[in-house]
């Protein structure tokens, strides 16, 4: 089990010397999202390359920030620039966003995605709530960084999603009228693309929606006792679903256009929650 307070503790330091407030609501924001970050009001920003081991994200549209700001009276960290296994980092460098969220005692979390549409009710533009999670391999990898051993430890792993905040996300849509997709969440290593015949595999096994992000953080969250729920961006249609090559450009290019209707269902959520 690896010690998080030991290995980052000078990076919670460093963080809790510069904010202006605790945050109730941790906000992660995934490939195409970052421009919500502007859309509230910020009281403080702080580049993660100025973090003593704080890991630098790579991909692009993922900015290195920590945003703390407010919205609807509400106390906010955004995270705006993922960290992601395939770029090379350990899964305990993945998740330092939400151990600083959880250090600094914020309570609830919100993960975005952008992710590839495998259920073919879905369509590019669309966003899909998370009803639970699965991959190959996720749950060795997380528990390599976690030590399950104890039943409660591993039932902490059923804890994602949060009923009440995915409760609050479906009522926030309603209120705002966006059409909400449910389904399972495939988490995938990258940094490929997945094959045809993958793709196939994820959607006899109950995928709904692929992606490289998001589950790892989710159980992590959720073991240390953080109100967790994810939303999808379906971006692009997965592997021999559409006659388009994949590609990073597509992911932006949807995201751009679909960036609204996820401003008003975060911004929504936030007032309700």
């Amino acid at each position: 089990m690896i010690n998080m307070n030991a290995q980052y503790r000078s990076t919670f330091e460093e963080v809790a010397k510069q904010i202006p407030f605790e945050p109730e609501i941790c906000i992660v924001l995934g490939s195409g999202l970052g421009d919500f970050a502007e859309k509230v009001e910020t009281h403080k920003s702080i580049s993660t390359s100025s973090l003593p081991n704080y890991p630098k994200s790579t991909v692009e549209g993922h900015h290195g920030f920590l945003h703390f700001s407010k919205y609807a009276d509400k106390k906010l960290l955004i995270v705006q620039g993922r960290i992601h296994f395939y770029e090379g980092y350990k899964i305990s460098q993945c998740v330092v966003p939400v151990f600083l969220a959880s250090k600094l005692n914020c309570k609830n979390i919100l993960l975005t995605n952008a992710a590839g549409g495998v259920n073919t009710n879905f369509k590019p533009g669309d966003l899909m709530l998370a009803t639970s999670f699965n991959g190959m391999n996720i749950k060795k990898e997380i528990t390599e960084l976690i030590g399950l051993a104890s039943l409660e430890q591993k039932n902490s792993m059923l804890n994602f999603p949060s009923k009440q905040l995915n409760e609050i996300i479906r009522k926030a849509a309603l209120e705002e009228k966006i059409h909400l997709q449910e389904g399972v969440y495939w988490y995938n290593k990258g940094p490929a693309y997945e094959t045809k015949a993958e793709i196939q595999m994820i959607s006899k096994f109950g995928g709904d929606a692929v992606g490289m992000s998001t589950v790892y953080e989710a159980v992590y969250a959720a073991y240390l006792g953080l109100n967790v729920s994810s939303i999808s961006c379906i971006t692009n249609f997965a592997a021999g679903l559409s006659p388009n090559k994949l590609s990073h450009k597509e992911v932006m290019e949807t995201a751009e256009i679909v960036k609204k209707d996820f401003e008003r269902l975060v911004k929504k959520f936030i007032e309700l929650i």
